[in-house]
């Protein structure tokens, strides 16, 4: 359980959320490099022979209630380490039992994509059948069950569709689809699960809500289990993209990037009378964090607390919860399905086969503007938005494929986005399954700043942080803060740097990079957006590691990745349309 699911809960690899380290690296191209150690990579199965030897033990047990409850639950640990394998690989070698050391499988090649999902469809089914039917939040249930079939079906469908990929001995993309649906509206239609009221407490509270979320994974400050999401957003220097908050619509539903000036407005203004998820996701100026003494008003923390000036504030637990701000010792519980995702499984995999009604919409994506008190989308006369297939912050691979119903798509991706945001149904899962890996070259953009100068990020009119671009502040504009606020007035100040290609990153404790030197959007490295790269023949799949390769020359490299080995066996890939 613990090895198949995170202990943290935000996305590094992601267009959406950017912070410094090894996957910011990776993402921007610069570490993607074959691994040399065996079972590195993602390329590991020891959790796939401990389930398979439970497996192959089960007829040591006499308790027939027993051996079926526990091998339904194999079986769904199963299907789940081989979707993490199939989403990561590609094709990879499929074993339901044990190998011994002189066994032949070992050094099998990769199977094709399709025998795997066959057998996985396989083993989820038996898992439905074979699992408790009641709520139980931190246990595998059939309802989770029906969650992970959806989820694997609709990356399946989605994956196979976007990349060309099929077979004519097996499943369509279609058929994935059509899967996908039927799996999310059994858990819909159950009548056992039901939306929390708010969005926001959903994720900072300490228990799951047993009403929303169908499974969980626990943390308990008493037994010392925690995990880091409160200290990643306000002290990791994490933030959301630009183009994650212009997504966000207007409070009366219209788009914010139909408003004038929307791309340039200062902090205060782009989050005026936004979709309130915004407010519960993202740190607003209007953000009050409550402490011991109360509550505390405070805007982004631009010194240490967010790398695009747009802070997370999803998982955030109170400062005055005990430990909750130490590192990695929150203990809120974490969603790993939730009734809301089957609302969104089920709207996505109708809306990509063309065949999603305003019933269907009313039943899935409305029922989450309710909550979020907003304006129900309408089919009737939906027009493509332009904001979600421009070059710089749009699907350009949806927009090259052209489908006919692509503003319902859009706005389906839209909704998924945004109410899933950081959530273990990752961004990067979205992006590959779409094939929009050339979202990884639109510009990492943050939050504007037009010149130097003094800036209110609270909307109370009083500055709240100081940008220069001398080569210290300005004695002058200090002494003017002191004269209007008081002699004890401090305002944190950054140096507008200029980066250069040599550089690491810029410091936050004492500098901001602007996209246009002296103004523009907040950039992590500039030479980051400089350089970002994205190869389409290759990145959408891991490579497998030399060492392991080199144990078993039958499994062929992944495409575009050089290992320095000969290409081995057959990679399984072969299909009518070929790979990508």
């Amino acid at each position: 359980y613990a090895s198949l699911f995170a202990n943290t809960p935000y996305d590094d690899v992601s267009d959406l959320v950017f912070t410094k380290g090894a996957l910011a690296d990776e993402l921007m191209g610069y570490t993607r490099t074959v691994p040399t150690g065996e079972g590195t990579g993602g390329w590991n199965w020891k959790v796939l022979r401990k389930i398979n030897t439970m497996l192959g033990n089960m007829d040591k047990c006499d308790d027939e209630a027993v051996v079926r409850q526990y091998t339904a639950l194999a079986k769904f640990f199963r299907a789940k380490f081989y979707f993490e394998k199939v989403k990561t690989f590609g094709d990879v070698p499929w074993y339901d039992k044990e190998p011994g050391s002189t066994d032949e499988d070992l050094y099998k090649p990769r199977d094709s994509r399709e025998y795997v999902m066959s057998h996985m469809i396989e083993d989820i089914d038996a898992a439905i059948e074979g699992l408790p039917s009641g709520v139980s939040t931190y246990r595998v249930n059939k309802w989770a069950a029906y969650m992970l079939k959806a989820q694997f079906c609709l990356f399946e469908g989605t994956y196979r569709k976007y990349h060309g990929i099929s077979y004519s001995d097996g499943r369509s993309a279609d058929d994935y689809l059509k899967l996908a649906y039927e799996a999310a509206e059994k858990v819909m239609s159950s009548g056992i699960y039901k939306l929390a009221p708010d969005y926001g407490t959903l994720f900072r509270e300490e228990n799951a809500d047993v009403n929303e979320f169908i499974l969980a994974v626990k943390f308990d400050q008493s037994i010392g289990r925690y995990h880091n999401g409160t200290q990643y957003a306000i002290e990791r220097g994490a933030g959301f993209s630009k183009k994650f908050v212009d997504s966000f619509l207007m409070k009366d539903g219209s788009r914010f990037s139909d408003k004038d000036g929307w791309e340039t407005m200062t902090f205060v203004d782009e989050m005026k009378d936004r979709d309130p998820r915004l407010g519960k996701i993202v740190r607003l100026p209007s953000y009050v964090r409550t402490t011991t003494n109360g509550g505390t008003s405070c805007g982004p923390n631009l010194k240490e607390g967010t790398a695009t000036g747009f802070q997370i504030d999803k998982y955030v637990m109170d400062e005055s919860i005990p430990t909750a701000q130490r590192a990695d010792m929150s203990y809120n519980d974490l969603p790993v399905y939730r009734l809301a995702e089957a609302y969104l499984i089920f709207a996505e995999a109708k809306a990509e086969l063309n065949i999603l009604s305003q019933d269907d919409v009313d039943n899935t994506i409305n029922k989450l503007r309710d909550r979020a008190g907003m304006p129900h989308l309408k089919l009737d006369g939906l027009t493509v938005d332009p904001f979600l297939i421009s070059d710089n912050y749009g699907y350009l691979n949806l927009k090259q494929v052209n489908p006919v119903n692509m503003a319902q798509i859009l706005e389906v991706r839209r909704e998924r986005t945004i109410e899933l945001c950081i959530e273990f149904s990752s961004r990067w899962d979205d992006i590959r399954r779409w094939k929009e890996g050339q979202c990884y070259t639109q510009p990492l953009r943050g939050m504007y700043f037009p010149a130097p100068g003094t800036y209110d990020l609270t909307g109370d009119g009083i500055p709240d942080v100081y940008l220069y671009n001398t080569s210290k502040e300005d004695p002058a504009v200090l002494e003017e803060l002191e004269n209007k606020y008081g002699e004890d007035f401090t305002i944190p100040s950054f140096q507008i740097q200029e980066i250069t290609i040599g550089d690491n990153y810029v410091s936050y404790s004492n500098g901001v990079v602007l996209s246009d030197l002296d103004h523009g959007f907040m950039e992590y490295h500039r030479k980051y957006n400089d350089k970002r790269v994205f190869d389409e023949n290759r990145d959408y799949l891991y490579p497998i590691p030399v060492g392991d390769r080199q144990l078993n020359m039958n499994l062929a490299q992944n495409p575009g990745w050089n290992d320095g080995l000969s290409s081995g066996g057959s990679t399984g890939e072969d299909t009518d349309n070929g790979n990508n």
